[in-house]
């Protein structure tokens, strides 16, 4: 690992710690040659399938999107951060199960509706009401009613 600060490519691991259950390593380093230290992380780069839009548009699948999506529904809510991470990296997931090559957008929102249920009632009517595209009130609740019963009857 070369060094930032004088570029010398001699530098020794002074201390390593897991994060994040496993799936990533911090690394404090010193510097042979300056003697600074630094630290550097290594994780597993894991490739996501393409996200296929509604309209048969591919796009890679981003991180960002999800997060912002989340971020509206669980807005002004009593969310944390780390339960947000959580539903994100289950959502990673699960998409990973579903495909290595591709993914439906609608599965995507799919899952996240699911989480987002067991998560926070308003976050998910909030959500389901956005990624839904209802014309009146009657459609949505008659909406909502139907995925109470599907939902109830696949965790029997």
């Amino acid at each position: 690992m070369r060094c930032p600060f004088c570029e010398a490519n001699e530098t020794k691991v002074v201390d390593s710690r897991l994060l994040k259950e496993g799936l990533s390593v911090r690394r404090r380093r010193k510097c042979e040659n300056c003697e600074r230290r630094f630290t550097t992380y290594e994780s597993i780069e894991i490739q996501m399938p393409v996200v296929v839009k509604l309209d048969g548009r591919r796009e890679p699948y981003q991180k960002d999107k999800v997060l912002k999506s989340i971020a509206k529904a669980c807005g002004k809510r009593p969310i944390s951060t780390e339960q947000i991470e959580r539903v994100i990296d289950n959502i990673e997931k699960n998409v990973l199960e579903i495909s290595t090559k591709e993914v439906s957008s609608k599965q995507i929102g799919h899952l996240l509706m699911l989480y987002l249920r067991n998560l926070d009632p308003v976050a998910y009517i909030r959500f389901a009401s956005v990624y839904r595209t209802f014309q009146d009130v009657e459609e949505f609740v008659h909406d909502l009613q139907h995925e109470e019963e599907t939902f109830n009857s696949s965790t029997r």
